[in-house]
């Protein structure tokens, strides 16, 4: 088929790469524009989908919207059979939707209704959610509120954002073509009313960590920050990224480990925010977290051993 493709992060690239190797005619790809980045900050940085449509030959455009008429124009001229997305970030009003004759679909990493918006992944981690998934959905003007063609489905386990975010960008790929290769023979279903929740931008403010909650909730949170902007603490005067972390809960079970944590670190009674032992060792609202990955600013990510052996934290100091 003749695909205009929508995308812009990481997340994108897979569906891209796939399309390609599934021998669809790729038209044109379309990302945000370039953002402010490099060393200094000052550098223009293109896109993963950007840099990737560019180095398989695809056209790029990088409008900042595409609610001007003459945005498309250009789009209706290109004679796309159907367009394709994937966290492109930019609304498409009804006009564009109605551009090609097949519609547009959208590769969304949730198992709709449930986490409509922007941040579905970090919202089902911190929600504690044990399953996820993604949708291949009929795009509507409603926010992610268009008809299922296809959906699969993976635990969330201990996982990342990040890592979760690839494996869903694998699997969203792949349901793609499916759908794309069968589309013809494929029955939207409507999105049930009931079950919606919606998954807002993730904050920045959302990401220091608060010492007065629960400790299964930090560990999601550390999970659900990693691997931007990072769950992060104050230490000595010092900000400290928490990149992976175990805990377990009073009277109960260990909830799923971080990736690359070993400890499960036992129940505490102490001040919030109080170091209980010389493991860093951290007393929470409820139970105790145990940090497995540190980074200090402007240094690499450090193994709880090589970072304390560098900023000796002492039992008693209190975290903020």
């Amino acid at each position: 088929m003749r695909i205009v493709f929508m995308g812009t992060p990481d997340f994108a690239v897979p569906t891209l790469d796939a399309l390609a190797e599934a021998g669809h005619e790729l038209v044109a790809a379309y990302s945000q524009p370039p953002r402010p980045g490099g060393r200094r900050g000052r550098e223009l940085v293109p896109s993963p989908v950007q840099r990737r449509a560019e180095a398989l030959g695809i056209p790029v455009r990088t409008p900042v919207s595409l609610r001007p008429a003459e945005a498309q124009a250009e789009l209706a001229e290109m004679g796309a059979e159907i367009g394709v997305v994937a966290a492109y970030g930019l609304i498409l009003p009804q006009a564009v939707l109605d551009l090609t004759p097949n519609g547009f679909l959208n590769v969304h990493g949730s198992l709709l209704p449930r986490w409509r918006g922007a941040a579905p992944v970090q919202r089902a981690i911190l929600a504690g959610d044990r399953e996820t998934g993604v949708c291949i959905m009929r795009m509507e003007a409603g926010l992610d509120t268009g008809p299922v063609l296809l959906d699969g489905r993976v635990p969330v386990d201990g996982k990342t954002a990040g890592e979760l975010s690839a494996e869903l960008a694998r699997l969203g790929a792949a349901l793609m073509v499916e759908t794309l290769r069968t589309l013809d023979a494929r029955t939207a279903t409507p999105q049930p009313e009931e079950g919606v929740t919606y998954a807002r931008k993730i904050d920045k403010a959302e990401a220091r960590i608060d010492w007065s909650r629960p400790a299964v909730e930090i560990e999601r949170l550390v999970r659900a920050m990693n691997p931007a902007p990072g769950a992060w603490f104050e230490v000595g005067g010092e900000r400290v990224k928490l990149l992976a972390a175990s805990c377990s809960r009073e009277g109960g079970s260990p909830e799923p480990r971080a990736a690359g944590s070993q400890f499960c670190a036992p129940a505490f009674a102490g001040a919030h925010g109080t170091v209980l032992d010389d493991q860093l060792t951290i007393a929470c609202g409820a139970g105790a977290l145990q940090p497995a990955l540190l980074q200090r600013a402007g240094s690499r990510p450090m193994a709880r051993a090589e970072f304390l052996r560098g900023f000796p934290v002492p039992p008693g100091a209190r975290l903020s």
